[in-house]
């Protein structure tokens, strides 16, 4: 008996394998082949459902966009939820920093973005979220500073390898923090 198709379950496995690709080679280095290899299904899947390799990219950075937001969301309920917002985003910041393969993929989407403007929207979901989550506990102008400067940790952390200690994390997002809370 042949099991039953599923054609949106084999293009959201298709996704997910060029998503989980992106670590390790880069938006630069992804390919239908390694792609479908990953997502095991034939070649020939990956270009029936993804014609050109710009709508693969597309698909697995939408993927990561997808995870993106549920780790904004977690961390939306962390931050409510804690007494004192630099350190509740220090600490998340800090875990966040810790996750290699996330922050790698996350910057693949922030680079293929500032080549590929329809990608854009992606990319600003990081941004536009953690600025609105923050935006609820001191003025937009602080949430800017702390987004830009979170994302200047990542691109820290991935050039020196290592991430900044969570010591400076804190400090430096208390002071971006701290002299802009609403009331």
């Amino acid at each position: 008996m042949n099991a039953p198709r599923d054609p949106e379950g084999r293009k959201r496995q298709i996704a997910r394998a060029a998503y989980e690709l992106l670590p390790e080679v880069g938006v630069g280095g992804l390919t239908h082949r390694l792609v479908a290899a990953r997502a095991e299904v034939p070649l020939g899947a990956t270009t029936y459902y993804y014609k050109t390799l710009d709508d693969l990219i597309a698909a697995g950075l939408a993927h990561a966009t997808a995870v993106l937001l549920d780790g904004l969301a977690a961390w939306a309920e962390v931050i409510a939820a804690g007494a004192d917002l630099a350190d509740t985003l220090a600490d998340l910041t800090a875990d966040y920093l810790r996750d290699r393969p996330r922050i790698l993929v996350e910057t693949e989407l922030y680079l293929a973005a500032a080549h590929r403007p329809g990608l854009r929207p992606m990319a600003r979901a990081w941004i536009d979220g953690l600025t609105g989550i923050l935006t609820a506990h001191v003025s937009p102008d602080a949430a800017r500073a702390a987004v830009v400067f979170i994302d200047g940790a990542v691109v820290y952390a991935l050039i020196c390898d290592r991430p900044i200690d969570t010591a400076t994390l804190r400090e430096s997002l208390a002071a971006l923090l701290g002299a802009h809370r609403t009331a």
